[in-house]
């Protein structure tokens, strides 16, 4: 009885809005759906589903059900920091201290948070029990307090500063994500409980140390929900403080300190997490003017920003932590909501095809703290001894690294951020697919009726995407569908009738008709190989210190041509076969530089696709494979010197296979150039990659 229990909460919970049973919303005029009773000044451009109203499918499903029985499911047997994290008592793992607080706590909110969106998600009913079991007694210990009160219930009167305060940020989007997926009015009331007497100075913005200011973001969302004005007003002052708004009024000029990575993407979007609630536009432009920066100075091709932890420039053998990945997945997520615009979606399926699976063991039992665009070895190449972690910082292991645990936490939250943000509600009651993969929605739309949409696919693998509209009676409502930056000529047919000259607005198209059970729409995103040419740039010299491990000729000025392959989202790599995620095949020829010919159609690129693996794992023999020119030539990469200062000419024409970066573990992703290939007077211009979107 208890277990269909579950599963009636779990499907109402999916099929209707959240509403707050702390306060009736205004009754004034009919709000949209999936509006939040108490919504901001300036409406959302998107409006979120509940958690779980999107299902993954086909490939997608296999993945995060690899996560399922992989690290995201059995993080807490593997270390006491995740299975006795926020319980109030002693740990003994790294950086804890003897009242149970200090790093266990921001690391198991991120394993909380992520498993929680992933139960939901896969309607995983053990696996939200398993997280529940956790979340439950903070909300309990938090009603009942009297005053005074945290999260770190433990700690009476305790209002956490510093180091627990930014966990405590992270354990609230836990519990949001909580009351999202079930309305359970308890926890919304420790929400409202702790954060509408919350102080206003939790913490500055210096970028380099993590900021108890991210409680900014669950405190908005609980605000959303209940309706509470202290929670409100607290969050505006916060961040309207004089000392806040010194640090902050720079960024929109692109003005930022080269500062920790996971906390420039954590921070920046403060701003504009309030700008729809202050009605202050110049929080928006100051986020966005620090995202341009970050992504024009350190942008990796697979979509995310070195950090090492710090910001590391542009190259081939810098590093990304796992952390960036997910905090990245979660801002542009943010931004997304706020703004729109589908070049967020771009950007999103571009980090999470790619970066997202790169550092993740095929059977996700195993994991690695640092990923790289060209990885030679798990011993060196890229530097096996960062400052942070440690000589373990490039190798897969069962906690990403034994003696950190931030990103065997935090990489649980990559898989439900993006499908959780597959689809959205719009303000005219429509739905919009804005990122795509196999999948199943489930929400209300139009005059409030029940619709489950299909999309049955193998994208990115593929061009083709077949929606399955199933309303449970026929009504009229939008759909809209977002068309990539990079597909120049999309299709798009409706019951078999082509739709043509249909106009886009900030990247969708909008199709409002009567749907009835069995429409189908098909959409066609035809993919071109693109070649994106650019330089390798020096380390920030802001940084030097703390980069002290690497070669001092790293921090000289450089720029050292190179290329990546594109192919729809996909950034494709010559592999390296591998015996395992850390022992590359022996004597593997990998030194090439590419020879494509920017004169001839699709650079003399050609495409061979074969069917779809049975079960997805991000096979190492790829369903998809581009076949490119190349020369072969004598290099040997070096730490200090991971390109050709110059184009290069090569021996012998040869023609070598790519196949999408997820599925290698050892790699080429930036590859030395030939004259012919880099034939781009812009090559020498600025300092990042031309944006693969745009060519």
């Amino acid at each position: 009885m208890k277990s269909r229990v579950a599963v009636l909460a779990t499907v109402i919970a999916v099929l209707l809005p959240s509403s707050s049973p702390a306060r009736l919303a205004p009754a004034a005029a009919p709000r949209p759906i999936y509006a939040r009773p108490y919504p901001p000044k300036i409406p959302m451009a998107w409006l979120a589903l509940p958690p779980g109203a999107v299902q993954p499918e086909g490939w997608l499903r296999d993945w995060a059900e690899a996560a399922r029985h992989g690290i995201t499911g059995h993080l807490d047997e593997r270390h006491p920091t995740f299975a006795e994290g926020w319980k109030g008592v002693p740990i003994h793992a790294p950086g804890a201290n003897r009242d149970g607080t200090g790093w266990p706590l921001e690391q198991c909110a991120y394993w909380l948070d992520g498993a929680l969106r992933l139960g939901f998600v896969l309607h995983d009913q053990a696996l939200i029990r398993k997280i529940r079991a956790r979340l439950d007694p903070i909300v309990a210990a938090v009603n009942r307090a009297d005053s005074g009160v945290s999260f770190i219930y433990w700690k009476k009167g305790y209002k956490p500063q510093g180091f627990n305060g930014w966990a405590h940020s992270q354990l609230g989007r836990a519990l949001v994500a909580l009351y999202a997926g079930t309305g359970d009015p308890r926890v919304l009331k420790a929400l409202v409980k702790v954060y509408a007497d919350y102080p206003v100075a939790r913490g500055g913005l210096s970028l380099s140390s993590v900021s108890g200011l991210c409680n900014l973001e669950a405190m908005l969302d609980t605000y959303s929900y209940s309706g509470e004005r202290r929670i409100l007003g607290r969050a505006l002052q916060a961040l309207a403080r004089p000392e806040i708004a010194r640090i902050i009024r720079p960024w929109g000029q692109g003005d930022v300190p080269p500062a920790h990575t996971v906390i420039l993407y954590e921070d920046l979007r403060l701003p504009a997490l309030v700008y729809p609630w202050s009605g202050n536009a110049r929080y928006l432009q100051q986020t966005l003017g620090a995202f341009r920066w970050l992504e024009e100075y350190n942008l990796l091709p697979y979509g995310v920003s070195s950090g090492e932890e710090y910001v590391s420039g542009i190259g081939a053998f810098r590093k990304t932590e796992t952390c960036d990945v997910s905090a990245m997945l979660h801002t542009t997520s943010r931004l997304y909501r706020i703004q729109g615009d589908g070049a967020w979606g771009d950007r999103m399926e571009r980090a999470f095809l790619n970066a997202g699976a790169g550092p993740i063991a095929r059977d996700w039992q195993t994991m690695c703290y640092y990923q790289s665009p060209n990885r030679l070895r798990s011993d060196s190449l890229p530097c096996a001894q960062p400052l942070c972690p440690g000589p373990e910082g490039i190798r897969f292991h069962r906690l990403g690294c034994p003696t950190v645990l931030c990103c065997v936490g935090s990489v649980n939250r990559i898989i439900p951020t993006y499908v959780m943000d597959m689809w959205m509600a719009t303000w005219d009651d429509g739905l919009a697919a804005t990122l795509y993969g196999p999948c199943k929605v489930t929400a209300l739309a139009g005059a409030r009726v029940p619709v489950s949409i299909r999309a049955m696919t193998d994208y990115p693998f593929g061009e083709g995407i077949r929606m399955v509209v199933k309303p449970e009676r026929t009504v009229a409502f939008p759909l809209y569908l977002r068309i990539p930056g990079w597909c120049v000529h999309p299709g798009i047919a409706v019951n078999g009738s082509a739709l043509k000259r249909l106009p886009r607005r900030r990247g969708f198209v909008k199709i409002a008709r009567e749907w009835s059970a069995g429409d189908v729409v098909e959409l066609r995103l035809p993919m071109r190989p693109r070649v994106s040419l650019g330089c390798e740039t020096q380390f920030p010299l802001a940084n030097r210190r703390y980069f002290g491990f690497e070669p001092a000729q790293v921090f000289q000025p450089r720029r050292l041509p190179y290329a990546s392959v594109f192919y729809g989202p996909l950034l494709f790599s010559l592999p390296i076969p591998d015996l395992n995620p850390n022992t590359p095949q022996p004597h593997a020829k990998w030194q090439y530089a590419l020879d494509a010919n920017p004169a001839q159609r699709d650079f003399g690129i050609t495409v061979e696709r074969k069917p779809m693996p049975a079960h997805w794992d991000w096979p190492l023999h790829a369903p998809l494979v581009l076949r490119v020119p190349a020369r072969g030539f004598d290099w040997h990469p070096t730490d200090a010197q991971a390109l050709p200062n110059q184009p290069v000419k090569g021996d012998a024409s040869a023609t070598v296979p790519l196949v999408p970066y997820g599925c290698t573990k050892f790699r080429i992703s930036m590859f030395p150039v030939t004259p012919r290939s880099c034939r781009a007077p812009e090559l020498l211009k600025g300092p990042r990659a031309r944006s693969p979107s745009a060519e």
